[in-house]
């Protein structure tokens, strides 16, 4: 029997719906300069010029995961999960676009501990966090599940989170 014909075996498949293999670790390349010197100074504003300047930063960098992050999060903190909901799904989906040309392919880990992985990483919390919000309880288990699993070390602390319920928000100086 030659390497061809041996049996394919199934990759174990998490409750959230993705294998994740232990020993592949998935680093994103860091997002260009000039998207990153946008996002730092829209963070160091307050009040409505600072989402403005998030909204600018996402139309001008619409691939910059960590824009769609903190939009999202100036949102959640606003008491608008609806609106956190929708920002973090986009930088949501746009990072596991983003994890699977770097290599991903739908297993592995992706570390908190690595900076340029943390864009998709707080997409995916914040999205989390507006499921329960908006009363989506399986996407809130299914996200946090996907979270631990894809970060064993748990850089987020999301397993020192309080479990939500519909309507609940986590107070905002949480967010990561």
């Amino acid at each position: 029997m030659g390497p061809s014909d041996a049996p394919l075996r199934p990759i174990p498949v998490a409750a959230h719906g993705h294998g994740i293999q232990p020993h592949h670790h998935t680093v994103l390349p860091p997002e260009p300069d000039a998207a990153q010197r946008a996002l730092d100074v829209a963070l160091a504003q307050t009040g409505s010029a600072q989402l403005d300047l998030l909204k600018e930063v996402c139309r001008a960098h619409p691939s910059l995961l960590d824009g769609w992050a903190r939009l999202g999060q100036l949102a959640y903190r606003a008491q608008d999960p609806v609106d956190a909901y929708a920002y973090s799904r986009v930088g949501y989906h746009r990072g596991l676009d983003r994890l699977r040309r770097h290599g991903w392919g739908g297993t592995g880990q992706v570390r908190w501990s690595e900076p340029s992985n943390r864009g998709f990483l707080r997409s995916l919390h914040l999205l989390m966090l507006a499921s329960a919000a908006i009363g989506e309880q399986e996407e809130y288990l299914r996200c946090r599940q996907f979270l631990l699993d894809l970060d064993p070390a748990d850089g987020l602390r999301v397993s020192d989170l309080p479990e939500l319920g519909p309507g609940q928000l986590l107070d905002p100086e949480r967010l990561p």
